[in-house]
């Protein structure tokens, strides 16, 4: 297993880094440190400037000497026996640093903490987090607290739900930890817009069997994913909810006080994502615990 955690220091990078050594990494895991320095427009190297206070180069030689020293403090913390660890200073624009490194490095797993710029800025203007999630060659976990805790799993019947699935099955770090699937019946009211008077009892009538087809198959598809779980040796249990997929499953892992959701990402993309939104993103902005988003 190939771990990429980012780091630049922050608290939110800490809690990254303890939630990355809290977890039991199986022998022959290689996790590789990276802290990605984003030079501040119109700074250049101090040789070509002259010393003194307020110099913008002395002030990029500090972020310098303390992502230097948030590595070696990170570095140290991971090491383990049956764990091999590195890090690695680049300089550029952290999202795109991130992702790089993970496809340079082969990573299964991205783990990084959530800075952001808040919710409604970052519906336009992305996160670093979201950035990631949206562009990494593999899953990516937005670490907001130090432990997992109990882990929630959303799933929908996608590929994606399948793979979140997966992870959570297979991984071992995850073995330790109660387990619940969700999975949300999305119904809206019946549409009688511009329907004729004579039609309205048949259009509930439909709206209504829409329903109970909508209950049943989340009600199944939550139950086979709880019995593939506890046959893989975890403690699952499932869980059916209704209404809108991202305050469902967001509600339920308040209510359960989970540390982590898993989820997979069908994902929509640029403006029809910024206007639209994904069940995915709406999660990992609006969570208060740990994310993880499966492609």
């Amino acid at each position: 297993m190939r771990i990429l955690l980012a780091t630049d220091g922050s608290d939110s990078a800490a809690v990254a880094r303890d939630l990355t050594v809290s977890l039991p990494w199986p022998e022959g895991t290689a996790i590789r440190v990276v802290a990605i320095v984003e030079r501040p427009v119109g700074v250049i190297p101090t040789p070509w400037l002259a010393p003194g206070p307020g110099n913008l180069g002395e002030l990029y030689d500090e972020l310098i000497r303390s992502i230097t020293t948030a590595l070696e403090t990170t570095e140290r913390d991971l090491r383990r026996p049956g764990v091999t660890v590195d890090s690695v200073r680049l300089e550029g624009r952290a999202a795109t640093g991130i992702v790089d490194e993970a496809r340079s490095f082969g990573a299964d797993l991205v783990i990084l903490g959530n800075r952001g710029h808040g919710p409604i800025a970052s519906m336009f203007v992305g996160s670093t987090s979201a950035e990631v999630v949206d562009h990494a060659p593999c899953p990516v976990l937005v670490a907001r607290r130090a432990a997992i805790g109990p882990i929630l799993v959303a799933d929908d019947g996608s590929p994606a739900a399948e793979r979140a699935m997966t992870m959570v099955e297979s991984w071992s770090a995850f073995a330790d930890e109660p387990c619940a699937v969700v999975s949300v019946a999305e119904v809206s009211g019946p549409w009688i817009v511009g329907v004729a008077p004579t039609m309205y009892d048949d259009v509930l009538t439909a709206h209504a069997a829409d329903v109970v087809a909508a209950r049943e198959q989340a009600t199944a598809i939550a139950s086979a994913g709880a019995e593939r779980l506890r046959k893989a040796g975890r403690r699952a249990e499932a869980i059916t909810a209704e209404g809108d997929a991202a305050h469902r499953i967001l509600e339920t892992a308040q209510a359960r006080g989970s540390g982590l959701i898993v989820l997979g990402s069908r994902g929509r993309t640029g403006i029809v994502r910024a206007m639209l939104g994904s069940v995915a993103r709406n999660v990992l902005l609006h969570a208060d615990c740990s994310v993880m988003i499966v492609r």
